[in-house]
């Protein structure tokens, strides 16, 4: 964000979180953990990082700069190329004909055809897109259920809110999570674990309408205990609800472009909330395949070879899962007896201060020893321009 300069953009965006509790079914504090701050790998264990903010509000800054930035582009003579964005259309048809190598076609859900030299796919998981160009089968193989749903909503603050965000686990490996930082609304996150009676049935959901998903959500988690009957309560009047299936997209092969046609971030390789580094492996991406195109003008080719490879290796890092969730199989017992175990060890743990071990064994492990992949620099790409 820094080299795009709109690092301090987002620091205006971001949610004051000053870190999370773990809580028990009276609200009870089990164990606190504080702030990571940005680059920060050592010496911390702790479950919020410097930069945390909504969905909605990151891409409301990202569209309204990519205007500014194609203004300031035009306003100082760069005429070539232009910005367009269309809602409320959706890709139906795709085509990429041998005698035109140098083109793909695209069919609007409005019936217009247009051509272009290159279709980046950035539309997701459930990329319709990575479907049309790669097949059906190929879609199936790429994408990797961890048998977990999530759904996602803002409903009023209530008073007893604080700028800790918390998490509370409940029996058949329900989990909640309540964010709210200096926000005049909380940030509600229901999350059902691998559960071999619960999981089918949001999986059937996910084809239902909205309302109808609503109403599947709110009666698995009305008697979840603590707060969630407030929160399926006020459900029904949320505006802003989106519920999915965590998922991992491995494309077979690593591929990740098919003729003209590119597929980015979740699209492509999708690492899960699990790994809270979706947008931040989405960003590098478009950052790389942006500097591949400038590096290899006029050869898109080569430069989505160039783009493919040097990708291979912060996917593989960034879609490690740890140990506690790895495919959903997380410490989220089914049990009433299971939560009461797992509690009194956390409880236990913050007590003997267990948590500030765990920070001390973090800080042995060097920043970036794990990775040996850094940030590539391309000396074309002309953000001076702007």
């Amino acid at each position: 964000m820094r080299r795009l300069g709109l690092l301090e953009e987002l620091r205006q965006y971001c949610v004051n979180e000053t870190g999370m509790e773990l809580i028990d079914l009276h609200g009870k504090s089990l164990m606190k953990f504080g702030v990571t701050k940005a680059g920060d790998k050592g010496g911390t264990f702790e479950l919020t990082n410097e930069f945390e903010f909504m969905r909605g509000d990151f891409v409301k800054m990202m569209y309204t700069a990519s205007l500014a930035d194609r203004q300031t582009l035009t306003t100082k003579g760069h005429t070539s190329g232009s910005l367009t964005y269309l809602f409320n259309t959706t890709l139906t048809a795709i085509s990429q004909d041998t005698t035109t190598p140098d083109l793909a076609t695209a069919t609007f859900s409005t019936s217009e055809t247009r051509s272009y030299n290159l279709i980046v796919a950035a539309d997701g998981q459930n990329s319709r897109t990575r479907r049309l160009v790669f097949g059906e089968a190929v879609n199936t193989s790429a994408y990797t259920s961890l048998n977990t749903h999530a759904a996602f909503f803002p409903i009023p603050r209530s008073p007893n809110e604080t700028s800790l965000a918390r998490m509370y686990s409940s029996p058949e490996n329900r989990l909640t999570m309540t964010r709210s930082g200096d926000r005049p609304e909380t940030q509600v996150y229901l999350i059902q674990m691998a559960n071999a009676h619960r999981t089918p049935v949001l999986k059937a959901a996910q084809k239902l309408p909205v309302k109808e998903q609503k109403k599947v959500w709110a009666e698995l988690y009305r008697d979840a205990g603590w707060e969630c009957e407030r929160f399926v309560r006020e459900l029904d009047g949320a505006e802003d609800f989106y519920a999915t299936e965590i998922v991992q997209v491995k494309m077979p092969g690593r591929q990740l472009y098919s003729g003209r046609v590119v597929l980015l971030g979740d699209a492509g390789y999708c690492p899960s909330p699990f790994t809270g580094m979706g947008t931040t492996l989405a960003l590098i991406g478009a950052y790389v395949l942006v500097g591949e195109l400038g590096k290899h003008a006029g050869d898109v080719g080569a430069a989505l070879r160039a783009y493919q490879e040097e990708m291979k290796e912060p996917v593989e890092e960034n879609q490690k899962l740890g140990a506690l969730v790895n495919g959903g199989k997380g410490m989220f017992p089914r049990s009433a007896w299971g939560i009461w175990a797992v509690n009194t060890v956390l409880w236990t743990m913050a007590v003997l201060r267990v948590d500030k071990v765990l920070g001390m064994l973090a800080g042995l492990v060097p920043e970036g020893k794990d990775s040996v992949w850094k940030v590539p620099e391309y000396p074309g790409m002309n953000m001076d321009a702007l």
